[in-house]
């Protein structure tokens, strides 16, 4: 179905009762509008000009249950002239919402039945259109998942079958993954993961350039393809779209964090930049000090622990000389004390100061951790097997915390 096949049932329908008339999708974005017949009002301006209503007002119209609808029905929301609702629907799926207005909420049993006669119609062609749209989804995310398949074979037919189905936009030669994952500590449920879906797909809706993504229940992956490296004003708005939009459709006991990969120069390299960005949002996933958007080339040490198998770096963590300090540490004021002392740079004034402490009680710390451990701050391999080792001490205890063990 073309947009002009909806656009001209909406006319027809109007012309014939005299009234605007507006289909929205599910998420009350505007899919066809008819000319007004003056009885418009700022909502409806807004939704042609824009093609969806403010946030607040379509959560303020949601919140009235028209998703629950099965039958037209009046609907009064503060703000807004009264309309009539008749919800689309084809084979119990809800698609939209026909909408006609009236300053004093009056329908006759005509109108009433016109509208629905007509929103099994727009029902009818909304479902084989979302059908054909999945379909090519479907399509698109079998291409993007070879893309970043472990076999050359089988990427280099993935790139073939993107340049045949025209997926990439001309003269776009930078590839950039963005990763996005659920941090939950227990199971999503059912709403939870298709709201996360419907989020990564309205986030990247409005992007100017070619944007792919595959998306399951708890994670997904979006395929920036542009003219030069994404910026971090783009990645960041691109990533506060689909996190607002996912908390609006959801609760607050699922949160989102996102990773970054490096740009690459040729789509063969995709690979590359989807590993990096898993890896990066696994830093934002188990380390709040990163937060929820990590950008790989920016987590200094943690880019070359985070690569090792999980076994190995459970297995690694508990380096003898702060296993020794653990112990003679029970409330943990000299691990924190050497936190940030790496942190910091060894910077003592600037340690200090994070610590509200006095430089010689920051010293004294400091010679309790060498006469523990038995290392030196002087010797450059005892500081570094130090600073390694509490970074492995984060992930490890990172990764128990989430997952248990």
């Amino acid at each position: 179905m073309s947009n002009d096949d909806l656009q001209s049932i909406v006319d027809e329908l109007a012309e014939r009762l005299r009234r605007s008339v507006a289909i929205d999708d599910p998420t009350i974005r505007l899919l066809a509008a008819s000319r007004h017949f003056g009885d418009e009002d700022p909502v409806r301006v807004g939704s042609v000009l824009n093609r969806s209503v403010d946030s607040e007002m379509a959560d303020r119209v949601l919140a009235l249950g028209i998703a629950r609808w099965d039958a037209p029905g009046v609907m009064t929301v503060e703000g807004a002239l009264p309309r009539l609702c008749v919800p689309v629907r084809c084979n119990d799926m809800l698609l939209g919402y026909l909408w006609l207005i009236d300053k004093d909420g009056e329908f006759t049993g005509r109108e009433t039945s016109a509208a629905s006669e007509v929103a099994a119609t727009v029902g009818t062609l909304l479902y084989r259109r979302l059908l054909l749209h999945e379909r090519w989804k479907a399509r698109q995310e079998g291409i993007l998942r070879e893309l970043v398949s472990t076999d050359d074979a089988v990427r280099a037919q993935a790139v073939e079958d993107m340049i045949a189905e025209q997926l990439l936009g001309d003269e776009c030669t930078r590839f950039t993954v963005l990763a996005v994952q659920c941090r939950s500590t227990h199971t999503m449920s059912a709403p939870q993961q298709v709201a996360f879906e419907a989020a990564i797909e309205e986030g990247t809706r409005t992007m100017g350039e070619p944007t792919l993504m595959v998306a399951n229940r708890t994670r997904a992956w979006i395929l920036l393809i542009q003219r030069r490296s994404p910026s971090k004003t783009l990645v960041d708005s691109l990533a506060d779209r689909i996190a607002g939009r996912f908390r609006r459709l959801t609760d607050d006991s699922v949160r989102l964090v996102f990773g970054l990969g490096g740009t690459v120069d040729r789509i063969d390299a995709v690979a590359t930049s989807y590993q990096q960005a898993l890896l990066a949002a696994r830093a934002a996933m188990l380390l709040p000090s990163v937060g929820e958007l990590a950008r790989w080339g920016e987590l200094g040490a943690y880019e070359l622990l985070l690569k090792l198998p999980l076994d190995d770096l459970l297995n690694t963590s508990p380096v003898p000389a702060l296993a020794v300090l653990e112990k003679e540490d029970s409330h943990h004021v000299l691990i924190d004390t050497l936190t940030v002392f790496f942190d910091y740079g060894g910077n003592i004034q600037r340690i200090a100061d994070s610590l509200n402490i006095h430089r010689a009680t920051l010293y004294q710390r400091l010679k309790r951790v060498e006469q523990i451990t038995g290392c030196s701050f002087d010797n450059g391999d005892d500081r570094l097997m130090l600073h390694l080792g509490l970074k492995l001490r984060a992930l490890s205890n990172a990764y128990r915390d989430q997952f248990g063990g």
